[in-house]
């Protein structure tokens, strides 16, 4: 068994606890009592170089970024079979709620297919949507065919020194240390102001575009004009990089906004599956269900090629266009956007900076990126 140590526990000590330490606790007893050596491995420069860069550099843009699917991609199932490559495993057993089938192509080429968990709320899926065939060809999900309350049942069956565990929450790296605290060790502040997106008044001043995502409403009012306030709830709907400007509006639930929460787009489409959809298809509109973040909640919309090269299935070097059949609470340039057919996960694309350009230019815009 491996303990990846990624916990950046020497820079981020001083903003609160990091749980690194009981969990090699935690780990080492279970091992003990099941008779598995357990190995530390630490990998937390190859975190810092691909997962926490990537995370500052996309919050620093103004995007939501998610470390935890760069975290999976990168590093649990990247970096780390790299580390023991030259031992010799045939696969790596982790405790993601995720099932896997095997199929074989008439060409004879094996395909594993990333279906989702039957626990709806567990399921983990979405944060392994970035994973490639080859990297599925060596994992093993065990217990992502149970649901959470079964996983319990057997722990204690067994009676696991981690049976009464409470589930982990939060970012893979943060342990109980808050994003925004995170955010502010890394990027201070940079204020600007909060403009009324109907009439680009100045309503409130923030500390950091990184400290707000688009359909936040919860916290804004901290930084809101006591006037600005008692005329809510506001809700962040973009945000201008250059000029530093978060956009807010209390007329979320418009119909003035209704198409900018249900059309949007995306970039960098990547496939999981061997047989995505065909460029043909793509370009005429498929439709798909999907996850616009992590939860249980799928929704239902279209995808439509916008452009596109001769290797661009291969590659993931598409640009497209997706349409909702419901309006939703917040798309946010940099978030991941999940593709499913059925239970199969296909592959992902992530939310452009496009969807802030179409807010604004029907009424020339307040945007200039």
């Amino acid at each position: 068994a491996f303990y990846l140590k990624i916990w950046l526990e020497d820079e981020l000590a001083h903003l609160g606890q990091c749980p690194w330490e009981d969990d090699y606790r935690v780990c080492t007893q279970v091992c003990q009592q099941i008779g598995v050596p357990l190995e530390s491995i630490s990998l937390q420069n190859e975190y810092k170089e691909k997962v926490i860069s990537y995370t500052i550099n996309e919050a620093k843009k103004g995007r939501t970024p998610n470390p935890d699917i760069m975290c999976n991609s990168r590093v649990k199932f990247g970096c780390f079979y790299d580390a023991i490559s030259q031992r010799n495993f045939d696969h790596v057993a982790t405790g993601h709620y995720a099932q896997l089938e095997e199929i074989q192509h008439s060409d004879g080429t094996i395909e594993r297919k990333l279906l989702r968990a039957p626990d709806p709320i567990k399921d983990q899926s979405y944060f392994l949507a970035a994973l490639t065939q080859e990297q599925l060809s060596k994992v093993l999900f065990p217990i992502g065919q149970f649901e959470k309350s079964r996983v319990r049942e057997l722990a204690n069956e067994y009676d696991l020194p981690n049976k009464n565990r409470p589930d982990s929450q939060g970012l893979c790296f943060l342990g109980k240390v808050k994003f925004d605290e995170f955010l502010a060790e890394y990027l201070g502040t940079q204020p600007g102001d909060i403009i009324d997106a109907e009439t680009n008044n100045i309503i409130g001043r923030h500390k950091g575009i990184w400290y707000h995502t688009v359909g936040q409403r919860k916290g804004l009012g901290k930084v809101l004009d006591p006037i600005a306030t008692s005329r809510g709830p506001w809700y962040v709907v973009a945000k201008d990089t250059t000029r530093r400007l978060i956009i807010a509006s209390n007329q979320y639930d418009e119909e003035r906004f209704d198409t900018t929460r249900r059309e949007f787009f995306v970039e960098d489409i990547r496939w999981i599956t061997r047989t995505p959809p065909s460029l043909s298809d793509l370009e005429s509109g498929v439709r798909l269900s999907m996850k616009i973040r992590h939860g249980p909640t799928i929704v239902n919309g279209s995808l439509q090629v916008s452009n596109k090269n001769p290797n661009s299935v291969e590659l993931g070097i598409i640009e497209g266009k997706i349409t909702l059949d419901k309006k939703d609470g917040g798309l946010a340039p940099g978030q991941f956007v999940v593709f499913y057919d059925g239970v199969e996960c296909l592959g992902s694309a992530v939310i452009s900076e496009k969807h802030w350009l179409a807010l604004f230019q029907s009424e020339e815009s307040l945007m200039s990126m």
